[in-house]
């Protein structure tokens, strides 16, 4: 917690002493059951990545290609169900979560596998269906909860990825408080951390590291005003790394059709102890200016990364990387690597079609050191639709279509990902019981 920079805590706690609220929400508790919310989530996706000059899914030194297959395909379905109770009245709440979430495979074998869709057996074949659970106890006292036990985590330094069908889990202690009005602060110990297709506690693990030791985190969020919001966050991940990162975001508003959005964000990584993950010397910055006009969006993004090497997560969650050019499949952040955005979106309520919206967004990368000595280059173009149904029995229903082409040069193709053409279709439903 060293590296948070305390004269901006300290404002923020000036500037808050006169803003406290009458009434703090554990004084505001209805009830263990009065407070309760029950939400179910049915998610239906089919991924397909296509590589291209010669690449494929899984080696197979066996066929002439090389690999199983030129492409990776699969499909299924899944449902999560959350329930999240009230708080006991009281000085001290008490009250409890609980997640129990399922899929199945709907099409996808040992040869076209490798989209992370399913967890493979030892002959690699994908199973047919699988599951988790958890739960989580909580404390709350005046405007501070405490969670200890399984839960979705959204720190910039710690983030479960839900990007596939079923979402990454964390296991430990959250705690978050409140007491002041326009600043939040939060810390929490992790030690476990389930990867989405991974039913153990503690599955994040890849070939050559143990998994997740343990990551402690730090954070805090102040409103300045209403249009400038600023972020710190801190992390230390037993033998592997520690991490800071900075975002401060401000949007001007120009009148009720107009506005430009500046969003800033910045990681410092170094390895620690064992370097489970390898040397990690790396920091990364981006920024983003976004000019809103209507139903319009055009966005301009800059991001840099530099040092010995470059940008590392995943077992501090795969959703650890809030920097604007991490998109479909690649993040930009490789070694010395430069990178440019340029992004447009479309909200379709504006001519009279509310829940329809496209986006489409190319980024350019160079610069990159790779093993080869050779100057590394990637380039990567986004096309997304999505529909969201806005009344009736299937109201909040969502239908979304993401199309993905990303092309690297040799020498950044030996280091990071091959050539492929990236199409997901994703149905959403989401369901609020109680």
């Amino acid at each position: 917690m060293r590296v948070m920079k305390w004269s901006m805590i300290a404002l923020a706690v000036a500037a808050g002493t006169s803003q406290f609220a009458v009434a703090s929400s554990q004084d505001e508790a209805k009830g263990f059951i009065e407070d309760s919310s029950l939400n179910l989530k049915t998610r239906a996706m089919y991924m397909n990545r296509d590589f291209k000059h010669g690449a494929g899914n899984i080696a197979d030194p066996t066929r002439s290609s090389g690999f199983k297959s030129g492409h990776r395909e699969d499909s299924g379905a899944s449902l999560l169900g959350t329930f999240e109770s009230g708080f006991t009245q009281g000085t001290i709440g008490v009250g409890v979560d609980l997640m129990a979430m399922g899929s199945v495979k709907f099409d996808g074998g040992k040869g076209t596998a490798g989209n992370g869709l399913f967890r493979t057996d030892s002959d690699g074949h994908p199973e047919d269906s699988q599951g988790k659970g958890g739960a989580a106890v909580k404390f709350r006292l005046s405007d501070t909860t405490l969670k200890y036990g399984r839960q979705f985590v959204a720190s910039p330094v710690f983030a479960t990825d839900d990007s596939r069908l079923l979402p990454e889990v964390a296991e430990g202690t959250l705690i978050t408080s409140k007491e002041i009005k326009g600043l939040e602060l939060s810390a929490g110990r992790f030690t476990a951390l389930s990867s989405q297709t991974g039913m153990g506690k503690d599955s994040i693990n890849g070939k050559h590291t143990p998994g997740l030791t343990s990551a402690n985190i730090a954070g805090a969020t102040y409103s300045f005003t209403d249009n400038f919001v600023g972020t710190l966050a801190a992390s230390d991940v037993d033998d592997y790394f520690k991490k800071q990162y900075i975002n401060l975001n401000y949007t001007l508003p120009i009148d009720d059709t107009q506005a430009l959005n500046f969003d800033f964000n910045g990681y410092r990584s170094k390895d620690q102890g064992q370097k489970l993950y390898g040397e990690l010397d790396n920091k990364l910055w981006s920024l983003a200016a976004a000019y809103s006009l209507g139903g319009h969006k055009f966005t301009l993004a800059y991001q840099r990364s530099s040092g010995d090497t470059g940008y590392l997560y995943g077992v501090d969650g795969n959703g650890t990387v809030f920097v604007s050019n991490s998109i479909q499949i690649s993040d930009f952040v490789g070694a010395e690597e430069k990178s440019w955005q340029a992004r447009y979106d479309l909200n379709m309520a504006s001519y009279g079609v509310p829940g329809l919206s496209f986006m489409t967004r190319y980024v350019y990368g160079d610069n990159i050191e790779t093993t080869s000595n050779t100057e590394g280059k990637e380039h990567e173009l986004n096309v997304e639709s999505k529909y969201v149904i806005q009344e009736g029995p299937a109201k909040d229903l969502s239908f979304r279509v993401r199309y993905a082409v990303y092309r690297a040069n040799n020498a950044y193709n030996a280091d990071y990902a091959s050539d492929n053409n990236d199409l997901r279709l994703i149905l959403e439903y989401p369901l609020s019981i109680l």
